[in-house]
């Protein structure tokens, strides 16, 4: 099995699927998480991997910068999100000078994150009152057969976080605010696939393990798809969107 390190670098390996089954974050969402940052935010969107949460802030009014350890992830976001700033960084390590952006923002990210040091690098690079905004999307497993596929996804470490001891962030933050929605995704079999190929887990697996997880996940498909108007075959996916945000002293 890979290291948690091994899976963390990952992605870029599977830039593609990333980009077409990894959902998108809701609008209202991301406006609350940027809110106290006021009109027009400077935002660095770090772990940005292929600009999902980078469009929805754009979309949001915000003027991004994307930093990714993945240039290969880097090198997508850049395709489908035209005309953002990209470097080669960490969210304990930002290109970024003091006290220069409004908001610090992660997306599906802050589980890789020393939560120490992320934490005093974000306050460095925030001016004052600016503030560091934490989001993931969870499928919703009290649907009983997102539960079966979450088993044999393995699950995933931010799931693990958040139904755990919850989400940490070090000094100088205080408590976090948190924010939830739910909402639906649909999805072909193409698109479920690849929003479970695009998982570091199945990413690193050895290729009899992928295949068998597949295979299992296109079971579910078959189990579960509904037909649309135009006889296309999907499913719909629940999920909720846990935001959290804190204010730089």
């Amino acid at each position: 099995m890979a290291s948690r390190d091994e899976m963390s670098t990952s992605f870029g390996a599977a830039a593609a699927a990333y980009e077409a089954g990894r959902p998108d974050y809701p609008l209202e969402a991301v406006q609350w998480l940027l809110a106290p940052a006021g009109p027009s935010p400077r935002v660095v969107d770090v772990g940005a991997g292929t600009g999902k949460l980078t469009r929805t802030i754009v979309h949001a009014g915000g003027e991004v910068v994307a930093i990714d350890p993945d240039p290969q992830m880097l090198a997508t976001l850049r395709t489908v999100v035209p005309g953002v700033p990209t470097f080669v960084g960490s969210a304990e390590r930002m290109p970024v000078p003091t006290a220069s952006v409004d908001a610090v923002v992660l997306g599906q990210a802050w589980h890789w994150v020393d939560p120490d040091a992320g934490a005093l690098e974000s306050a460095r690079v925030l001016r004052p009152g600016g503030v560091l905004g934490l989001i993931w999307n969870i499928r919703d497993e009290s649907v009983p057969w997102v539960a079966r596929l979450t088993a044999a996804m393995k699950g995933s470490h931010a799931e693990e976080m958040l139904a755990g001891d919850g989400v940490r962030v070090g000094v100088p933050f205080g408590a976090l605010e948190r924010r939830m929605w739910t909402w639906s995704r649909t999805l072909d079999r193409a698109a479920l696939l690849d929003m479970v190929a695009s998982r570091s887990y199945i990413i690193t697996a050895a290729p009899e393990d992928r295949a068998r997880i597949l295979a299992e996940v296109g079971t579910l498909f078959d189990e579960n798809r509904r037909v649309r108007e135009d006889g296309g075959e999907v499913v719909d996916l629940p999920y909720r969107t846990e935001a959290f945000r804190a204010v730089a002293p």
